[in-house]
């Protein structure tokens, strides 16, 4: 590592190799060799004067590529593209004069971005289909344990543990199907020339409008896509870029949403988050224990929800078949998005493999609560004893209020039940009134719901995906 200036933290603490690989220079370069080769053989395929050994040539040198003749050559030249056409053609002699023929630089470079940006979707759903599994397993785990729920984070009715997981496992499915929509329709730019019109190739075939036809489909098919964009200009729609940040911005926001309900919950110190046995959670108060990977995971989520701007300022700034000022910005903004939702999966994958579930301070918390909203429960019980149902709901009003300001002013803990008890209007004892606080008997369909989420929405999407499953994440710091 150079210490000397500056290096991306993405790269440094935060992606993966196998992330930063896909956005390597060794990656895009050798994609760049495919994409000739496959035009070669096309152009051969389809009658031009390119010889079968011309190409083996071009198949023999596709994955040593000689670096410091591209970029001595692009010190000259000033144009990457044309730098490795070069440095190409001194390795293959024989083929030097057909390398990039009737192409232009949008045919490697646009359909390299296509292809690298279609593999790291398909990284990134392996890495949300893994948190999704852990999240149905957690979810199972606990979908009986009772806990208190909350609504703009004031006690509400109690759910269950493992429903409230399955609230993060829905965002994320969310996420799948769009993830899964753009990753279906990911089409290469093919080879359209200079303004997309495709005149050099109608030069080269002499019009013969039949074959040039063929030409993208051909191309498809050896890059292994089924397709290419049927118009463009020189480039793809940068709206494909746009697209597919939005995609990274939805996963963000989703882990976003899970990373602020554990730190949450670690505040209550109901769950928490992994913490290794030497880690150290503040350089001053040595007994804490903070919720770092949360935090991380929300930092750069709050990262990847603002990258999302950069392609949508690019696509609607393009100016008619095309203008240079997408280059710079798509360089930074589509390989870091990438890298920091990587990140993020990580990180989440990270969490929910290690979560810590506090059962005793779940139920000290809920019991708290509980005779709160035990109460309509306890006044059906009396009406059917007898009793007065307006005047009992009046009764508890100001029974709660009062027992609401004990625990609120005096600190003290909550003896609703005990006044309910003593008032005669009720006609309960402590002992009948304890037996209704059960919890399970407030928490609805909580488990049934998740048993039926997990089994009927989950499992089956697990299943179709089980080939990817089983990976665990390691963060780097």
């Amino acid at each position: 590592m150079s210490t000397d200036r500056y290096s991306s933290p993405l790269s440094e603490r935060y992606a993966s190799r196998e992330m930063q690989y896909i956005f390597s220079q060794d990656k895009k370069f050798k994609t760049w060799r495919k994409l000739w080769i496959a035009l070669a053989e096309v152009e051969h395929e389809l009658g031009l004067n390119i010889t079968q050994e011309q190409i083996d040539e071009l198949k023999e040198h596709a994955e040593d590529i000689n670096y410091d003749v591209a970029r001595a050559r692009e010190k000259e030249v000033r144009h990457d593209v044309m730098s490795h056409v070069y440095a190409y053609g001194q390795q293959c002699p024989k083929a030097k004069g057909i390398i990039h023929l009737g192409a232009t630089s949008c045919y490697v470079g646009d359909n390299t971005d296509i292809i690298i940006m279609t593999e790291a979707l398909r990284l990134v759903k392996k890495k949300l289909i893994n948190v999704i599994d852990e999240l149905a397993k957690f979810a199972m785990e606990y979908k009986d344990m009772p806990t208190l729920a909350f609504t703009h984070f004031q006690p509400a009715q109690p759910t269950t543990v493992g429903k409230r997981a399955t609230l993060w496992i829905m965002d994320l499915l969310l996420d799948l199907e769009d993830l899964d929509h753009v990753i279906d329709n990911m089409k290469l730019l093919g080879s359209k020339g200079t303004t997309g019109t495709q005149a050099s190739f109608l030069e080269l075939f002499e019009g013969d409008h039949e074959k040039i036809k063929k030409i993208d489909g051909m191309i498809a098919q050896k890059m292994g896509f089924k397709a290419c964009q049927p118009v463009s200009g020189q480039t793809y729609s940068r709206k494909v870029d746009s697209r597919v940040l939005s995609v990274l911005s939805g996963i963000a926001q989703s882990a976003h949403k899970f990373s602020n309900d554990i730190r949450l919950l670690q505040h209550l110190k109901e769950i928490e988050e992994p913490f290794e046995k030497s880690q150290i959670g503040s350089s001053a108060m040595a007994y804490k224990r903070n919720p770092m990977r949360s935090e991380r995971i929300a930092s750069l989520a709050n990262y990847v929800m603002s990258d999302v701007m950069n392609a949508s300022f690019v696509a609607s700034t393009q100016w008619f078949e095309r203008t240079l000022d997408d280059s710079a910005n798509k360089r930074l903004s589509v390989p870091e998005g990438f890298l920091a939702v990587d990140g993020i999966l990580d990180l989440y994958l990270n969490v929910v493999d290690g979560l810590v579930v506090y059962p005793k301070v779940i139920e000290s918390r809920l019991m708290k609560e509980l005779p709160f909203m035990a109460t309509e429960n306890i006044m059906m019980d009396a009406v059917k004893a007898g009793g007065d149902r307006q005047e009992l709901h009046e009764r508890i009003r100001q029974h709660s209020m009062a027992a609401g300001r004990v625990v609120k002013v005096e600190g003290k803990e909550n003896d609703l039940l005990e006044r309910i008890a003593a008032d005669p209007a009720f006609g309960m004892t402590k002992e009948q009134l304890d037996a209704i606080m059960e919890p399970k008997n407030f928490v609805g369909r909580a488990p049934e719901q998740t048993d039926e989420f997990i089994k009927e929405v989950v499992n089956p999407i697990l299943e179709e995906n089980k080939d990817i499953l089983g990976m665990k994440a390691e963060i780097n710091v």
